[in-house]
């Protein structure tokens, strides 16, 4: 337990995702946040859009320090970005969060992070926003995915993650999968980890082709969580072959004030961008947050085994 909390606010960037990584820096680009949590020590992180009836669908990680059980929150937009409504779509006994929504093979598809499930679980929307039941389970073998994001390249599924096992971890690493249909079969690329630096390896957001080449947003953990987010560019792609080099970190700009000490989502949603930016909070009460949460566990365990006659 810590007095350490990060504190993350999401926002629409009214800039394409392309512009932001041409000049390295969200810049002067206007910015619609997101609304603000009820409570303190709340926060909305990892947003992902997607635009369909000519309104924007922002799904983002709904997260509590209470109880560290991440929920899926949609936010739908009109076009001229006023918010019209907000609710919870998906969530689970386990913690949620990365909603990394796409469209493939004439569906909507949600591949949330969901490391504690041990899976990792592709969902279909049934009933487009608000209706999302598990398709499958994607198997890859001992790799439990960590922030999985996919993309369709040269007449395949990539999906890039950052392995996490049982008993070890790796966030320093990016392994890397492929598969004719979305849902599988995976095959693990023969080079995993393809690449291993704590600065540029964990997903961040969405992958975009730029002339030919995969560009993936990654995060800069080097020195915090979610530090900064830099361009990792594959120069090479394929089942034999994956070259990479990482790009320079994506500027904040100082208007952002106390919510400059880090970045980690750059998605792309058509002519906008989805991104977060934290502040650290220090609080005593964030640790008495801590120490209620861990009470209640105990109290949980005890009645569990004395339960009453």
């Amino acid at each position: 337990m810590g007095l350490r909390k990060d504190i993350w606010r999401s926002a629409i960037c009214m800039a394409s995702i392309e512009d932001i990584v041409a000049r390295g820096a969200i810049g002067d680009a206007p910015v619609h946040w997101l609304p603000p949590m009820s409570k303190p020590f709340q926060f909305l992180a990892d947003p992902f859009g997607f635009w369909r009836d000519g309104k924007l669908h922002v799904f983002a990680e709904a997260y509590d320090y209470r109880d560290r059980i991440g929920k899926i929150e949609l936010f739908v937009y009109d076009e001229a970005f006023c918010l019209l409504s907000r609710c919870i779509v998906l969530s689970e006994p386990w913690h949620l969060s990365y909603p990394f929504v796409f469209e493939a093979e004439g569906e909507i598809w949600m591949l949330p992070e969901a490391f504690r499930s041990g899976a990792l679980t592709l969902y279909r929307a049934v009933s487009f926003p608000h209706r999302w039941e598990p398709e499958c389970r994607i198997d890859l073998g001992d790799d439990i995915p960590v922030d999985a994001t996919v993309t369709f390249h040269d007449g395949l599924w990539w999906m890039f993650y950052t392995p996490a096992r049982p008993g070890s971890s790796r966030p320093g690493c990016l392994n890397v999968a492929y598969a004719e249909h979305i849902r599988g079969p995976w095959t693990r690329h023969p080079l995993n980890p393809v690449r291993t630096d704590s600065a540029s390896t964990r997903p961040g957001g969405t992958a975009k082709s730029f002339d030919g080449r995969v560009m993936l947003p990654v995060q800069d953990c080097s020195w915090t969580y979610g530090g900064a987010i830099r361009p990792l560019w594959f120069d090479a792609l394929t089942p034999e072959i994956v070259l990479t080099h990482a790009g320079g970190k994506i500027g904040i700009p100082p208007r952002f004030g106390r919510h400059r000490e880090g970045m980690h989502t750059l998605s792309a949603a058509g002519d906008v961008t989805l991104i977060d930016v934290k502040r650290t909070e220090f609080s005593p009460r964030g640790l008495s947050i801590e120490a209620i949460r861990e009470g209640k566990k105990l109290m949980r365990r005890f009645s569990q085994k004395h339960p009453l006659a």
